[in-house]
């Protein structure tokens, strides 16, 4: 098949037959894996202040198996995009992607993640640790600018999009659909 190669241009616009996620879903979902990754690493690692050695063996074994190993194992989905309906594919392969671009997708992510993770356990002994933010609000916010791809940083280092699908718990839908009935109880 002619025009089949890894840069041609159909190759390359492969991702435009993907529904586009809203940049909010990416990031609720983002927040789910990251609360249930943090809240882990703070039980098993200790009642201590600060952040403990043992809490980031824990925390980059946590993000590694739900951001990696059950993203490979689950169709894409991690917890987190699982309740958004959406999941990571490979954006040239429209797939999920291999083991080892999801893990160093997730390298990067992790990384800033565990950083943050640190910043909210040290916050109250230092205001400073606000700071260790910034690299993950770097690597996220490249996603706003991408108005086609809605690629972050890591994506693009791993070739990866993040896609809606229909197999989920559309946790956004039925919060929505909840908040409407709360409002509609409230007017009568």
């Amino acid at each position: 098949m002619r025009g089949a190669g890894h840069n041609s241009p159909h190759r390359l616009k492969h991702y435009l037959r993907f529904p586009r996620v809203q940049i909010w879903r990416r990031g609720i979902a983002f927040g789910i894996d990251f609360v249930s990754v943090w809240l882990l690493s703070s039980v098993l690692g200790g009642n201590r202040p600060g952040f403990q050695f043992v809490q980031v063996v824990v925390f980059v074994l946590a993000w590694w198996g739900v951001r990696v190993l059950a993203v490979y194992n689950n169709q894409g989905q991690s917890l987190g995009r699982y309740a958004l309906d959406m999941k990571v594919l490979d954006a040239q392969l429209g797939r999920v992607p291999e083991l080892q671009a999801l893990s160093q997708r997730e390298a990067l992510t992790g990384f800033g993640a565990l950083l943050v993770a640190i910043a909210l356990n040290n916050l109250a002994t230092n205001a400073g640790a606000v700071l260790l933010v910034i690299p993950l609000a770097i690597d996220l916010s490249s996603a706003l600018s991408d108005t086609q791809r809605r690629q972050a940083i890591h994506d693009r280092i791993a070739q990866t999009i993040i896609v809606s699908t229909r197999r989920g718990y559309s946790l956004d839908i039925k919060v929505k659909r909840l908040i409407a009935q709360v409002r509609d109880r409230v007017r009568k």
